[in-house]
């Protein structure tokens, strides 16, 4: 599919919300199952069915747990308390357990992502490293099945933008672990540094760390008007009941604006001149890793006629504390600028074609709706390169010319 995957927050989102506004949108909800059964996890069912909020037709989903295995914290009923006493997951574990399944690199890449969020708001309201953090929120299956399979969802629709409306957080109080805190709960506002957001439309928690997490990994912009067409729209139903519909609204749409995709994003940069080059490899490689779009090496010529270089990051906006605490930690500088561009990129999905080769990873990428170019993916001509014992000139040779002649 190709379109714009347009997130409408009005009554905020939870983990179950967004998974019932993917099937709602046209997930298949066996895909979805089959390819959670992926993980190393049981003692679950997912129940799926069709219901009302406020005269809103829409989708519900309900992890149920079976043999008396209770969640920690169930984030679909919009509760922080701890209800039941059994076994947490730290972060570690809950890496391990995604890393070691099956799935596709992409959901493991943004499941862990997401975690790693939540890990690092909770490491911080509790000053302790992430990877310490035994989640009280998130650790519990039911939660693991909403951020595994919200990335499973969008690796499915594979939309070329995602978009998000600014995120509702409700009113009220909320009882989590820490105490009553008046919502947003800290976790959540950790979670939203930096995303635009509203309160005050409903008298209970809109949004769960677990929903803001999914859409600070995936969302490339927040913003409440745009220009597109929509073709179709998903309703996730929550488990609240008021005036307002407790719904999450998800459209999909063509864009109706421009060719290409224009989105905002970050550079972050520095000069560093006192640093053994062996060691920019190490931070080019970690960067990337956490989500980094683009890292690059300058040389430059600083005073006293001093070799030195410039480490430039494109990355999301996001990311943008993250990776220049990275910077700031992994290598010998002591500060760094930052500004805001905006980038403009054709449109562009991953396929997987057959070639006289074998299987490869292309790049399709268009404007509007005129076909521009097909890239194969480095990596898999390099493997087949190998393989055949084939020059990589000779494998991306005969690659190239056999996507011309399937455009």
């Amino acid at each position: 599919m190709n379109g714009i995957l347009y997130y409408d927050c009005f009554a905020g989102i939870s983990g179950d919300m967004n998974l019932a506004a993917m099937i709602d949108l046209g997930v298949e909800k066996n895909y979805l199952i089959d390819e959670l059964k992926k993980l190393e996890v049981e003692n679950y069912k997912i129940i799926i069915t069709k219901d009302m909020r406020s005269g809103i037709s829409g989708t519900h989903v309900e992890v149920k747990l079976l043999e008396n295995q209770h969640s920690e914290i169930h984030d679909h009923e919009h509760s922080h308390s701890q209800s039941h006493n059994h076994e947490q997951r730290s972060f570690k574990d809950i890496k391990k357990l995604i890393g070691n399944s099956t799935l596709s690199d992409f959901v493991k890449s943004k499941s862990i992502s997401i975690f790693q969020i939540l890990a690092e708001a909770e490491g911080k309201i509790h000053n302790k490293p992430a990877d310490d953090i035994h989640f009280h929120e998130i650790g519990a299956t039911d939660s693991i099945i909403d951020i595994v399979g919200a990335a499973i969802c969008i690796d499915y629709l594979k939309p070329t933008r995602i978009i998000s409306s600014r995120i509702e957080l409700g009113s009220g109080m909320v009882k989590c672990a820490h105490g009553l805190f008046p919502i947003p709960a800290p976790a959540t506002a950790e979670v939203l540094k930096g995303i635009p957001v509203k309160a005050g439309l409903v008298p209970f928690e809109a949004t769960t760390p677990t929903g803001a997490s999914i859409l600070a990994v995936f969302t490339d912009e927040f913003v409440e008007q745009h220009s597109f067409i929509i073709e179709k729209t998903g309703y996730g139903l929550g488990h609240k009941d008021s005036e307002v519909p407790n719904v999450l609204r998800v459209h999909w749409c063509m864009d109706n604006s421009t060719k290409f995709v224009t989105e905002p994003a970050k550079i972050i940069e520095c000069n560093i001149d006192d640093m053994n080059p062996e060691l920019y490899d190490y931070v080019i490689d970690l960067l990337f890793s956490e989500g980094a779009d683009d890292v690059y090496l300058t040389p430059i010529i600083m005073k006293k006629s001093r070799p030195a270089v410039i480490l430039s990051i494109i990355c999301n906006t996001v990311l943008s504390d993250k990776l220049t605490e990275i910077i700031l930690k992994e290598t010998s500088t002591i500060g760094v600028r930052t500004y805001n561009i905006t980038k403009h990129l054709l449109n562009r999905k991953i396929i997987e074609i057959t070639t006289s080769l074998g299987k490869v990873k292309v790049k399709k990428s268009w404007m509007g709706n005129d076909f521009v170019k097909f890239k194969p993916e480095y990596e898999d001509c390099s493997r087949i390169a190998k393989e055949k014992k084939l020059s990589i000139f000779e494998v991306l040779k005969t690659i190239q010319i056999e996507l011309d002649k399937l455009n």
